[in-house]
């Protein structure tokens, strides 16, 4: 752990937590200082009428008294595709906004991200910001956008409305691209567990495996700090506790609230410890090539990773034991890990989450391919792992190839 050398820790994003704090949008967006605001989102949460629950907060808006909502913007396809970025920052331009409203996914919440920096630095395609797949920006060079922007998560996952991260898919290389910036989270972040209580079981799930990714990674990492890891175990706590119960009913709105202050904790976290975060990196590169769901992709690399890479993991064990409440008695390091590993395959099963990608059918030359784009990830920076190694854990997170 980070003791001595340097780290910095930033949550510099209002956090407003309840059920109806929805309603509190368009007073602070006045607070903000802005008068034309753009709601994005996507066609799902339309059809859901989560879209129409957050534009009818500013029909109670006497007219003339309150910023007023001048578009909606809901292209916004999964990954956050770059055209579709592009898309979103012009129609944005068009209609004069002065500010944002991301209502949704990770990918919709990374979408106006991308949205506010293009409309910052002045440029049309976000791909010119990002051209070798990666691009990190600190203070002091990185400085305030002022662009009022306010993030509304309906998934517990991502927790990308605080965080300095920003996930881009870049289709014409088909890689997951990063922005990393103090300054890109969202100025607030509403936290109202009421748009969450329509989210179906397995996306639930999979969203929940993403935040508890979130969570091991920043524990587990080299660059940790005691502040990291006070967010990291704490979430560890709440999803093992809380995912389940969100999964198997989703109008219980303490489980969605908690997993919401989870999904927050645990990306914080990993934002803050960011070095080794191999299990992210082989769901970017499978997510990028196969188009599988982020969090799904999480969920299933994540024991067969710690499996299979134990010495990142075998340092904070007993730490990882206490989080997930497991019996340390009687146990070396290394049969602790396999114990948390076997409690993570548990949580994987009661959730309904498959161990395995059997049903993306994923041919032989396509796991062939893995091996180029886990190493060209911008994942791997920090932590590069071997050929071989990403060989491995492919055969077993693919049991039989399509020939």
């Amino acid at each position: 752990m980070l003791t001595t050398t340097f780290s910095s820790f930033m949550l510099r994003s209002g956090i407003y937590s309840g059920s109806n704090t929805r309603a509190m949008i368009p007073d602070l967006f006045r607070g903000l200082g802005s008068k034309r605001i753009v709601l994005f989102s996507d066609r799902g949460l339309e059809q859901a009428g989560l879209v129409a629950k957050i534009a009818d907060m500013f029909s109670l808006t006497p007219h003339g008294t309150g910023p007023e909502l001048v578009g909606i913007f809901l292209d916004i396809s999964q990954d956050a595709e770059s055209a579709c970025v592009n898309e979103a920052a012009k129609y944005a331009r068009e209609v004069g906004a002065d500010g944002l409203l991301a209502v949704g996914g990770g990918s919709v919440l990374d979408a106006v991200k991308g949205v506010k920096y293009c409309l910052h630095k002045g440029i049309t395609d976000i791909k010119e910001a990002i051209p070798g797949g990666f691009l990190y920006e600190t203070f002091p060079e990185a400085q305030y956008m002022a662009i009022p922007h306010i993030a509304v998560p309906t998934t517990a996952g991502t927790g990308s409305e605080v965080s300095p991260i920003a996930v881009i898919y870049n289709e014409e290389i088909r890689m997951k691209t990063n922005i990393i910036n103090p300054f890109i989270s969202a100025d607030m972040a509403i936290l109202d567990p009421d748009l969450t209580t329509e989210l179906p079981a397995n996306i639930t799930a999979f969203t929940g495996f993403d935040a508890l990714t979130h969570a091991v990674e920043a524990l587990a990492s080299p660059n940790a700090t005691p502040m990291t890891d006070a967010f990291a175990l704490q979430a560890i706590r709440l999803i093992d506790k809380n995912l389940p119960k969100a999964v198997d009913n989703g109008k219980d709105i303490a489980a969605r609230m908690e997993m919401l202050q989870a999904s927050l904790m645990g990306i914080t976290a990993f934002s803050f410890a960011l070095n080794a975060i191999p299990v992210h990196n082989f769901a970017h590169a499978y997510g990028a090539l196969f188009r599988i769901p982020h969090g799904l992709a999480n969920a299933v690399f994540l024991p067969v990773v710690m499996e299979m890479l134990p010495i990142l993991y075998l340092p904070k064990v007993e730490q990882f034991a206490d989080a997930f409440n497991i019996d340390k008695s009687g146990a070396d390091q290394e049969a602790l890990l396999q114990r948390v590993i076997e409690k993570i395959r548990v949580l994987q099963h009661k959730v309904g989450l498959p161990s395995d990608f059997s049903s993306f059918s994923i041919p032989e030359e396509g796991l062939e391919a893995t091996v180029t784009a886990v190493s060209l990830d911008p994942a791997a920076v920090s932590f590069p792992i071997p050929p071989e190694l990403i060989q491995a854990v492919g055969q077993r997170v693919v049991p039989v190839a399509v020939k």
